[in-house]
């Protein structure tokens, strides 16, 4: 047991810089104002300092901040939510103005208590930031909304920028680390976005360093590209506590540089590849980076 423990021990490059900034201080007491809850403080995101610190960007959580399902690598909250906050699409515009974002991930809790999986809050909130910052970029992160496409209709009719929807992890660990979700489903799911709107940018994330080979991850890149993802992130898995799934190795920087160029190779538009890596690290370079990417593609082809 000793010994399994030396071999998970943190290593240098996983330490975190604590800031205390101003920007950081207000953006928090932004956030507790309007009550509003963000993913990098409930999955105690590693790069939350850099975000409200030096970026002064945040991912939104929307829809409350408990969640239906129990993924056992996640440490947001799992329970039964009491209610639905439809005044909160209009507090987060709010404070997207009064940071002066210009891209904002909006995410949420697992809403598996609700018909449409809170998709029309979703899109009420991307309507309320169009209406306040017509020229912020909004990325959506929402779950799989248990594979009803009619939901997913109504969170793209609302026309965000980016459709993410994380992956999380290969086939063969999905149904021990994610709760009620399936590698399949969330295929299928990137899949119809791609369908319903072909313009609309897709994205997904993969955890590295819960028990996956090699070639498991490669894998998981083709079935991704093959369900018409151009943007990818990879990080380190990092256990929240003991009662969630346990790390079985840390990958060193060399490995996430090498993860990035083979997918960059495969054909991915976009990957950022990192230990300290989340789906909404750096999210505002992505949208650009894929959006030149994009136009050099088609000029490149127009030219054959």
């Amino acid at each position: 047991m000793d010994k399994k423990r030396e071999h998970v021990r943190k290593p240098d490059w996983l330490k975190i810089k604590i800031s205390n900034s101003e920007s950081f201080k207000a953006v928090k007491n932004n956030l507790r104002e309007n009550r509003l809850h963000t993913v990098c403080e409930e999955a105690k995101c590693p790069n939350i300092q850099e975000c409200f610190g030096d970026r002064k960007t945040a991912t939104f959580m929307i829809l409350g901040d408990i969640c239906t399902r129990a993924c056992r690598f996640c440490a947001v909250t799992t329970g039964a939510p009491t209610h639905l906050d439809l005044g909160e699409p209009k507090r987060v515009a709010d404070s997207v103005a009064a940071m002066g974002l210009r891209h904002v991930v909006i995410t949420a809790v697992a809403r598996d208590d609700l018909a449409d999986g809170g998709s029309q809050v979703f899109a009420n909130t991307v309507n309320a930031i169009r209406y306040r910052m017509p020229q912020t970029t909004v990325e959506v992160l929402p779950s799989d909304m248990k594979g009803d496409y009619e939901s997913l209709k109504t969170l793209l009719d609302a026309k965000p920028d980016i459709f993410n929807h994380n992956i999380e992890t290969v086939r063969r660990l999905t149904p021990s680390v994610r709760h009620r979700a399936t590698y399949d489903r969330s295929l299928e799911l990137l899949q119809r976005v791609r369908d319903m709107e072909p313009e609309l940018p897709t994205k997904s994330s993969i955890m590295v360093g819960l028990g996956e080979t090699r070639e498991e991850l490669l894998e998981t890149m083709d079935d991704l590209l093959a369900h018409g993802v151009e943007i990818l992130t990879i990080g380190q898995y990092l256990q929240p506590s003991k009662k969630h799934y346990p790390v079985e190795r840390y990958y060193d920087p060399r490995e996430f540089r090498e993860l990035k160029r083979i997918a960059r190779k495969k054909g991915f538009i976009h990957c950022e590849s990192g230990p300290m890596v989340r789906s909404s690290y750096h999210a505002d370079e992505q949208v650009n980076a894929a959006a030149k990417q994009r136009r050099e593609d088609a000029e490149k082809a127009q030219n054959l």
